[in-house]
């Protein structure tokens, strides 16, 4: 099914709403929040985007935490099926973008398989702009000549990894969803060859005001996350530009206690209608 330039009922538009930072969606992604009659979200999306939804909009949460889903991915499939089928404008909220690890892969497939119209709005991904509020230039001349973008786990099966050694000799490493196997990323990393003492970096609640950045090496990073007490959402950055946020650290987010993020997350979501 080829995706459709125009706003019409019946259709699903799977909308990356960039990373975290309510400001950094898309022109476009925002009028069709605004134009929509279904919005299914995802945890991470900040509670002032869902504000912008039409009054008459239903808000279906289908939000993932490491553990525990609150919609199944094919009871999410369905959904978005069963309400484009009954004429509605459908906005898939997503992280990030959709087809950056936030499996709108897999949601379009079911789309186009039932006959779904549907269209893809990119987003702002994490792995690019995350580093970015960290002053960290995932790219920069002499220093990385390319980057990686890589799952910090396949979570479609448990005996499975990721093969590090791949992974060794390009410049810039950014993992996504690996803060809670760090010293297993790490470890298997240094194993394969990359050296101990490359700069790293790990940063959570990216481009938000709970945004909190720690900058070592490769081997102590894992210590560091757990004596700063860092947890998910997280992006981990390894390579000679992880060193740069020193320097170039630009964004300056209020203090907020990371035991209290929770709580807050849960106070924001409460207020949704």
């Amino acid at each position: 099914m080829n995706a459709r330039a125009d706003a019409q009922p019946g259709t699903v538009y799977l909308v990356g709403a960039g990373p975290g930072h309510p400001e950094l969606i898309t022109v476009r992604g925002l009028r069709l929040l605004r134009q929509a009659d279904v919005v299914v979200w995802d945890r991470l999306i900040p509670a002032e985007l869902l504000h912008e939804a039409p009054a008459h909009a239903e808000l279906v949460y289908a939000g993932k935490v490491p553990g525990s889903h609150h919609l199944a991915q094919e009871e999410i499939n369905a959904l978005l099926i069963a309400r484009a089928r009954a004429g509605k404008r459908v906005v898939r909220l997503k992280g990030g973008d959709p087809f950056v690890f936030g499996r709108g892969g897999e949601e379009a497939l079911a789309l186009a398989e039932a006959g779904i119209p549907f269209e893809i709005v990119p987003g702002v991904t994490s792995a690019v702009a995350v580093p970015a509020f960290a002053g960290i230039p995932v790219t920069h001349r002499g220093l990385s000549t390319g980057f990686a973008v890589v799952t910090g786990h396949l979570a479609s099966d448990e005996h499975r990894d990721v093969d590090w050694s791949r992974y060794v000799h390009v410049p810039t490493l950014v993992v996504l969803m690996g803060m809670g196997r760090a010293a297993h990323i790490c470890r298997a990393l240094v194993a394969a060859g990359r050296p101990p003492d490359t700069p790293a970096a790990a940063i959570t609640w990216g481009t938000t005001e709970a945004q909190r950045t720690l900058v070592t090496t490769l081997a102590a990073l894992p210590e560091a996350i757990r004596e700063a007490d860092l947890g998910p959402p997280g992006v981990i950055v390894i390579g000679e530009v992880a060193a740069l946020a020193r320097q170039l650290a630009w964004f300056s987010p209020h203090d907020v206690p990371h035991e209290l993020l929770p709580a807050i997350c849960s106070l924001a979501r409460s207020g949704i209608r």
